[in-house]
């Protein structure tokens, strides 16, 4: 079983589409997003995957009440920390990464994911720890998602 993984997003609609049929092909259970969304038509194309999306809110993201709303026909938004199961594994979802490291030095969860330095990030401390990079490319030029393999915990980076 497969987890997909993305963050910092930041309205580049056609990056999103492509990080969606990339998702799609992979065949992940679930879709979990770190935030920076920004706009609520940002939602539109996750609509499209083949699961159910988990996301956070960024510090970019505006409009939150109609965010939540675009939500809840694809998955569920959360204010700062979503905690979510599959796979028999135990994932927290967070945008900030000043409590990231310490969550996963922890080994509370399994997979800790968060965001906004769009900088890619994998270690191992007790827990996988994961930022996949942005998935807008805008900052560094390199539109990034991750996949987890659920048994392994085994992180891989995708350029879109």
């Amino acid at each position: 079983m497969k987890l997909g993984v993305m963050s910092d997003s930041h309205d580049n609609v056609p990056q999103i589409e492509r990080a969606v049929a990339f998702f799609n092909d992979a065949g992940v259970a679930l879709v979990v997003h770190a935030g920076d969304f920004i706009s609520p038509f940002a939602i539109a194309p996750l609509a499209e995957l083949g699961c159910k999306v988990v996301g956070v809110f960024g510090n970019n993201d505006g409009e939150r009440v109609i965010l939540a709303q675009r939500f809840e026909v694809i998955g569920e938004v959360h204010p700062n920390l979503a905690n979510v199961s599959v796979g028999g594994r135990s994932i927290a979802v967070m945008h900030y990464p000043e409590l990231a490291l310490p969550i996963a030095k922890s080994g509370v969860y399994d997979i800790v994911v968060y965001g906004h330095t769009h900088q890619i990030d994998i270690q191992k401390e007790k827990s996988l720890l994961l930022n996949p990079g942005e998935t807008g490319g805008w900052t560094t030029g390199k539109s990034t998602v991750a996949v987890v393999d659920l048994g392994t915990l085994e992180a891989t980076i995708h350029e879109l």
